[in-house]
This record gives C-alpha cells, structure tokens and sequence, in this order.
C-alpha cells in the first residue's frame, strides 16, 4: 500500500524560503518518477515538478522555474521541493505524487495528505 507522507508548509513571508519533504512507503521508491501538485483555494490543480526516478532529470512549471527545485534521496525514499523567492500566489495546499509505472512525471496514481503552504506578509 502506497503512503506518501508531507510535512514543511507554514506561514512564510514574501521572498521567503521552504522546504517541502514527502516520506515514502509501500512502493519502489527508486524506480518512480516522482512530482509535486498544488492547489490554490478557488482555483484548478496545477503541476509545479517532476523528477526523474533518480534525480537525473528535473522538470518544472513555467511559474516556478529558477525558484524551485526538487529533488530527492532515495536511500531515506524522500521527496524533496525547496521553494525560494516566494510569493503570494505561491500560497497553495501542495501535495507530492508518485508517478504511473513506465511513466514520464505527468501522470500520478497516489498523492499525499497535502501540505499547507501560505505566503503572506
């Protein structure tokens, strides 16, 4: 059974910096692509990264490119999203998501619980 567990959203001020970590379990971790999904209140899911099963690839939305940057460890099978230079319209609930088997990063199958993350000064 697949369990992806989030933590690292708060509060943060504009320009500001924070690290997002996503625990995984119940699956091959080493061999998933991997990504990040947000969601800002009233408005539509959006990708934000993807990483390649083992870090040797990233991808990254338009909006938060030169910002973010994923990354992972798969030896502690963790997700990593270091978000810097943040803005208000960063303010999201962030969800890490493991990719389909034989997948390129833009088709998930689990999420996690979801992550706060609020920009504001």
């Amino acid at each position: 059974q697949v369990q992806l567990v989030e933590s690292g959203g708060g509060l943060v001020q504009p320009g500001g910096s924070l690290r997002l970590s996503c625990v995984a379990s119940g699956f091959r971790f080493s061999t998933y692509f991997m990504g990040c999904v947000r969601q800002a209140p009233g408005k539509k899911l959006e990708w934000v990264s993807s990483i390649y099963s083992d870090g040797r690839y990233t991808y990254y939305a338009d909006s938060v490119k030169g910002r973010f940057t994923i990354s992972r460890d798969n030896a502690k099978k963790t997700l990593y999203l270091q978000m810097n230079s943040l803005q208000t319209n960063d303010t999201a609930v962030y969800y890490c998501a493991k990719d389909v088997p034989a997948g390129s990063g833009g088709d998930f199958d689990s999420w996690g619980q979801g992550t706060q993350v609020t920009v504001s000064s």
